[in-house]
């Protein structure tokens, strides 16, 4: 009897192993991505260049164009990330954009790394933006610890119920916490598309618009490879976004590690430039969310 009944356990246990296999890959995305299968180029399709087989791109801006990039799919919470390798020497006034956003217009959100441009010898600046309920105006800045334009660096966006958590190569430079209880938006219901931009924008980019861009050094190039997207898509199955069973929603990832806290102090302490958060002349009365 022992005999006749192990292979009828063994088919259900596999049949179930099966079926939850099937159920997680319909709800969640998480193969690598490539350009030619998850993105389209969406400004400028002269000025994207594949590279290694689609595995990478180049992105181009000159005195006739900029261009961009957008994923073929929205998501509902997960996390994004690329490597980028941002463009050398001087490259005042150029901006290198990788965000999120939900392409909706009056009640956007968007979650935003842009890279600012600078004189050669200078630190090369991040700033960071969220987006929520189509409130923005939250603008931080961080003068990067490395030189981002000798080598691909990896940045991510984690993104659950709890918290948007901007990554450097595993560093957090970012945090915005999940504090609707207080009446504060935050961005849960819209799914957002990926996207990224390289462009001119020398009237604020670098020093405030001081630093103009010289011409004379283009063409500028960036570059991106590595592609990763682990999310909810959208259309896809409603249950996704709520599911406590993934991974972005854990305990682990509902707060900074002891690790994680750590360095993300040493950046603030070290290299954080600007913070709206205490720029009292443009926020008179701290914004809630800071407080």
């Amino acid at each position: 009897m022992a005999t006749l009944a192990y292979p009828s356990l063994r088919s259900v246990v596999v049949s179930f192993l099966l079926h939850v296999l099937l159920a997680f890959s319909f709800s969640v995305w998480g193969r690598p991505a490539t350009f030619l299968q998850d993105f389209k180029v969406v400004w400028s399709d002269s000025h994207i260049r594949q590279i290694n087989g689609g595995t990478a791109i180049q992105l181009v801006l000159d005195q006739n164009s900029g261009c961009g990039f957008a994923s073929k799919s929205q998501y509902l919470f997960g996390r994004v990330s690329m490597k980028i390798k941002l463009i050398p020497g001087d490259s005042a006034g150029t901006v290198t954009a990788f965000y999120m956003n939900s392409n909706t217009d009056s009640v956007r959100d968007e979650l935003d790394f842009e890279f600012l441009g600078n004189r050669s010898g200078q630190p090369y600046t991040v700033q960071t933006n969220v987006y929520a309920h189509g409130k923005g105006d939250r603008e931080q800045r961080v003068n990067l610890w490395f030189d981002p334009a000798a080598d691909y660096h990896t940045y991510s966006i984690l993104w659950n119920h709890h918290q948007v958590v901007f990554y450097v190569d595993l560093v957090p430079i970012r945090v915005y916490k999940n504090k609707e209880a207080r009446g504060i938006p935050f961005p849960k219901f819209q799914p957002m598309g990926v996207y990224s931009t390289l462009w001119e924008a020398d009237d604020w980019a670098t020093r405030g618009g001081l630093e103009k861009i010289d011409w004379r050094k283009a063409p500028f190039y960036a570059y991106y490879k590595d592609f990763d997207i682990e999310g909810c898509p959208v259309p896809g199955p409603s249950t996704c976004a709520s599911n406590p069973g993934n991974w972005w929603e854990g305990g682990a990832y509902q707060q900074l590690s002891p690790v994680e806290a750590r360095s993300y102090r040493w950046v603030r302490m070290n290299h954080v430039i600007y913070d709206y958060c205490t720029d009292k002349k443009r926020y008179p009365v701290t914004p809630p969310e800071c407080v």
